[in-house]
């Protein structure tokens, strides 16, 4: 393998003004690791090396055989997904795919793992019968917490669908970002033209914000949600009220926006 490995990842890491404890921290090593990896003494496992070149957006190939300190022009973020984008996926005894399951418990540790096999493997799998989901597609369950997407209840869990290209965003939609910096996101998405996102919230209590494309791990689209907190009618009455008035602040904000 070329040298250029350790010098990359030196120069990746100083370029986020990162420490080796910090590094070694968000890909789920130790620190004397991301030492040996600078240093020529050690090479990152395949688990490693992908997480290392998702964190920092930049190709294996790149990572191996060019040398960045002196590369030009950063690359431009890969929304199609054409390039290298590893999903670790387990399947049963039948070959047929399961679908993972991120709890709450485990989000911090997925933000750094996500392309860890090892780690992956550990997270609770299974199978659902709905014929709304398909034996070509892949799939994961997130679980939430917060209220910053009410009237959906705190600690639901969100079946999502695995998007290979962020190009097929639909605004308005709801799903499940990975990001580098701010974990696991669950917003309503909305496109612009400069590489970012706007993320918004169904509660109007939550601002919204943007995200840049670059600080994005994975994308997932949000099919359905399964909850064990049954609401009462009241509540009920009261979120019916909230998603009336959320459509018609979406509507009135469409229409200033068609007449500016």
């Amino acid at each position: 393998m070329n040298n250029f490995l350790g010098s990359n990842i030196k120069y990746l890491r100083k370029s986020r003004n990162l420490t080796q404890d910090q590094l070694a921290n968000k890909i789920g090593v130790n620190r004397a690791m991301i030492g040996s990896y600078e240093e020529g003494r050690a090479t990152p496992k395949i688990s490693a090396l992908s997480t290392l070149s998702h964190y920092f957006n930049v190709s294996i190939d790149d990572m191996v055989n060019l040398d960045l300190s002196v590369k030009k022009e950063e690359s431009a973020v890969d929304k199609t997904g054409k390039g290298l984008r590893i999903l670790t996926t387990l399947v049963d005894r039948d070959n047929k795919e399961l679908i993972t399951l991120v709890p709450v418990k485990a989000a911090a540790g997925y933000t750094s793992g996500y392309a860890d096999p090892d780690f992956i493997e550990e997270l609770p799998k299974f199978n659902l019968p709905f014929p709304e989901l398909s034996n070509e597609r892949t799939y994961r369950a997130f679980q939430i917490e917060g209220n910053s997407m009410e009237p959906l209840p705190p600690n639901a869990y969100i079946i999502c669908e695995y998007l290979q290209n962020w190009k097929d965003l639909k605004n308005g939609k709801p799903y499940m970002i990975i990001t580098k910096d701010d974990g696991i996101v669950y917003k309503r998405i909305y496109t612009n033209d400069n590489d970012t996102l706007l993320l918004k919230s169904d509660n109007p209590d939550y601002d919204p914000y943007t995200i840049e494309t670059g600080m994005i791990c994975e994308v997932w689209k949000a099919l359905g949600y399964i909850c064990f907190s049954l609401p009462e009618v009241e509540e009920m009455n009261l979120g019916k009220l909230t998603s009336m008035v959320h459509k018609m602040q979406n509507e009135l904000n469409e229409i200033k926006r068609k007449v500016d």
